[in-house]
């Protein structure tokens, strides 16, 4: 399992009160986006805005955003999916581990690059992924660092 990540203060953000560079980034890597919860996080001296909507079709998003230099980019885009939905080699990673356990919880997290990470959450444990897998070109890795983002 990871280590416990660094602290983050959170505060919800209106909709209303977005900085207009984070409601531009969102919509611009997901049209048509509606906007049902945000959070501002500062962590280790970033700041991340995490924005939760539905697609135009109604399906759920969440977008994690940075600032960097003033600026909102886009550095990964998540989803819910069921452990039985991830890729193979993805489970086979995760069950090789020494501590393996059954997730409570599967996020799929697109990052900008094109890698996937998986995190998976301990039954018990719902603040923070205990476990992240990397999918790219076909190859599955367990992280061995807790994700940035």
């Amino acid at each position: 399992m990871l280590a416990d990540g660094p602290a983050a203060e959170i505060s919800t953000v209106a909709e209303a009160d977005l900085p207009p560079g984070v409601r531009d980034a969102v919509l611009a890597k997901v049209p048509g986006m509606k906007i049902a919860e945000t959070e501002r996080k500062e962590r280790d001296g970033k700041i991340f805005y995490d924005v939760e909507g539905t697609r135009p079709d109604g399906s759920p998003v969440e977008l994690d955003l940075i600032e960097e230099a003033g600026k909102y980019r886009v550095v990964e885009m998540q989803r819910d999916i069921a452990w039985a939905d991830a890729p193979a080699p993805v489970r086979a990673a995760a069950g090789a581990a020494a501590d393996a356990f059954t997730p409570a919880r599967v996020i799929e997290s697109t990052q900008d690059d094109g890698t996937i990470v998986y995190e998976l959450f301990a039954p018990g444990k719902a603040d923070e992924p205990a476990a992240e897998v990397n999918w790219k070109d076909g190859k599955a890795a367990l992280r061995t660092e807790r994700n940035a983002y």
